[in-house]
């Protein structure tokens, strides 16, 4: 199986249980051995640690995912590390049973750990102006 087709699905299950507000599926796709870094559009963290907290805090934010779309833009890996960059836009269920929908740049690297890809990078920017304001105020909103 390539590196694409065995993380690609991967990414996609762990933004839709993220936004359906359930953390562990995203745990156990990252790496709880350092290095390990998350740059993300609203909040950021380094080390297992931090990472981990950051990412409880991060599915308290979403009630559910209504529509999920991973355009990728490209992908591929070399040894044990990978990467792949995408757009990701979301359309999620928010407090209030409000949704909201935005675009995210992302780059996430990943390295293989006991034959297992495991995320250590994940870098997300807006993609847009209105995803800009949408994710500054998704935290304020749990």
């Amino acid at each position: 199986m390539s590196f694409q087709d065995e993380v690609l699905p991967l990414l996609e299950r762990d933004i839709e249980n993220l936004h359906n507000g359930d953390v562990e599926p995203r745990k156990e796709l990252w790496s709880h051995a350092d290095p390990v870094v998350l740059f993300g559009a609203h909040l950021g963290a380094v080390g297992w640690t931090e990472i981990d907290r950051t990412f409880d805090e991060v599915a308290s934010w979403f009630h559910g995912s209504r529509h999920l779309d991973i355009e990728v833009v490209a992908a591929e890996s070399s040894g044990d590390l990978g990467y792949a960059c995408a757009i990701e836009r979301s359309e999620v269920v928010v407090a209030e049973g409000r949704t909201k929908s935005y675009s995210l740049r992302v780059t996430t690297v990943f390295r293989r750990e006991h034959g297992t890809w495991l995320m250590v990078h994940r870098h997300a920017s807006a993609y847009d102006e209105q995803s800009r304001d949408t994710v500054g105020s998704l935290g304020q909103e749990a």
